[in-house]
């Protein structure tokens, strides 16, 4: 396939809000690759290179960067080989290896296929096309029903493998098999626990710890570990794999969070978890598989039962079944007293709906709400082309100063981005830089609800903002009332 073809194919993904139109689009994409090619062409469809992290940073992507071609010639498969070249490069000389690679190809792509591979390498493909209308659109393109191509996904943890599967006229009645990776259940969200109830009943209320999710395997001796991207770190976290072996099962598959505690006892932030030499705890909260036994389409109810006779009590998270609101809420409360981030609701009824963020999880936890300065912005693509978009957050520093903590897209309706892209153009401080970030006067105040904060050397102010999204405009207050660069560090001690 050339990639002229599918690069045409995301602009139009890109150009239209409609999903039935973006499904359309993949499905004529996807009817036309080839099984082999299944995996490479999904990666480049959604943004995420069959191969992962590339190794390449933007310094480089700007200085591989030459006059484009007037006609297309370069193939997928040969975007492909880019990609497992600039992944292999190593040591001295290899910055400047990847750079001669980027070169090479770009020469030969046009002015449309440049920004496309550049905004794949650079992370930056947002046109609508997510895993779930990719799935809808392979569903279209092999002529299966939607369902079955939504489990294989699941069970096999791999759009790319469950693609190749599909196009090639092979089976997709795969089952949940131990040590290969399948896509964690996802929680919706909720105001409060009594709203999670009402939605979800009878429920199993769960403390939700700020850890790293795991999923840990086992069949025999074999252990993996898998994050919630299904990275395997089996090698890196050690403490994991023995407890996987202590277990008193044949094979298993578990869902659950790792976590780094204190001397004390007291749960770690987030990022010091994360942290490397940190000693994680695991704290399981459901069973997938239990010596032969696929659990995955039983009730929760049954895989909790399981669970507790499978896993030692000190490795499971504390739980209330329940469909009372204010016991519900008591509990939740010494979650947070504990210096948890709050609870999840889960209905006792249901099963575990691999990759699907589904009705039957809730999660509840506090919202923190910062008031930051816009300090720049950056100029949209897709839909978003000709508003400014991305914003660039600083909380108040030293002498007037500004010290930048972060940046989001999410939260903008388009009324909010046409009056921002207005509104942030009278302030614009010269030309923007590298073409698309608009610096501007550090004056407009915008609330901004986050997750909480993580340590970062990304930033001068040493934290970076997790999970931040738009909640609205401050007009009514001006840059000298943003909130202090020491009050956005101080969310970084643990609750309780």
């Amino acid at each position: 396939m050339q990639y002229a073809f599918l690069v045409d194919a995301s602009q139009r993904v890109a150009a239209t809000p409609k999903r039935s139109e973006k499904v359309a689009a993949l499905a004529d994409v996807l009817r036309r690759t080839e099984p082999g090619d299944a995996a490479t062409v999904i990666g480049l469809l959604v943004g995420s290179p069959r191969q992962g992290r590339l190794g390449v940073g933007w310094s480089t992507v700007r200085d591989a960067q030459v006059a484009p071609a007037t006609e297309p010639s370069v193939t997928v498969r040969e975007v492909d080989a880019l990609f497992e070249a600039l992944a292999a490069a190593a040591g001295d000389g290899s910055q400047r290896q990847r750079e001669e690679l980027l070169t090479r190809t770009f020469v030969r792509l046009t002015a449309d296929e440049q920004e496309h591979l550049v905004r794949v390498i650079s992370g930056a493909v947002r046109q609508g096309a997510n895993d779930g209308v990719v799935t809808d659109a392979l569903a279209r393109a092999a002529g299966v029903p939607l369902a079955d191509v939504r489990r294989a996904v699941m069970l096999l943890g791999d759009l790319g493998a469950t693609a190749q599967r599909a196009l090639a006229g092979e089976t997709l009645a795969v089952g949940l098999t131990p040590l290969v990776g399948v896509q964690p259940m996802l929680a919706g969200t909720a105001a409060s626990v009594a709203d999670a109830l009402a939605v979800t009943g009878r429920a199993s209320v769960e403390w939700k710890l700020d850890g790293a999710r795991i999923q840990l395997h086992r069949r025999g001796d074999d252990v993996r570990v898998f994050t919630r991207s299904l990275r395997d770190v089996s090698a890196t976290v050690p403490e994991l794999v023995e407890v996987a072996r202590s277990l008193p099962v044949d094979d298993v598959v578990l869902d659950g969070e790792a976590l780094g505690l204190d001397a004390d006892g007291n749960p770690l932030a987030f990022q010091d978890t994360m942290s490397a030499g940190t000693v994680l705890r695991p704290f399981f909260f459901d069973v997938l598989h239990l010596d032969g036994a696929s659990l995955i389409d039983e009730p929760l109810h049954a895989r909790k039962a399981a669970l507790a006779a499978a896993v030692p009590a000190s490795m499971l998270l504390p739980t209330l079944d329940t469909d009372d609101p204010d016991l519900a809420e008591q509990f939740g409360a010494r979650a947070l007293a504990a210096g948890h981030e709050g609870v999840m609701v889960k209905a006792l009824d249901s099963p575990y709906q691999a990759g699907r963020r589904g009705a039957t999880w809730r999660k509840v936890k506090p919202v923190h709400t910062l008031d930051l300065v816009v300090l720049a912005a950056e100029w949209g693509h897709g839909r978003r082309t000709g508003w400014l978009s991305n914003l660039h957050l600083g909380a108040r520093g030293d002498g007037g100063s500004f010290v930048m903590v972060g940046k989001t897209f999410k939260g903008l309706t388009d009324e909010v981005l046409r009056w921002q892209t207005a509104a942030l153009s009278t302030l614009a401080l010269g030309a923007p830089e590298h073409g698309y970030v608009q610096h501007v006067r550090p004056e407009l105040v915008v609330e901004i609800a986050i997750d909480g904060v993580q340590r970062s050397r990304r930033y001068p102010g040493g934290v970076a903002l997790r999970f931040a999204r738009v909640r609205r405009y401050r007009p009514d207050k001006s840059a000298a009332d943003a909130d202090t660069i020491e009050r956005v560090q101080n969310l970084l001690t643990p609750r309780g």
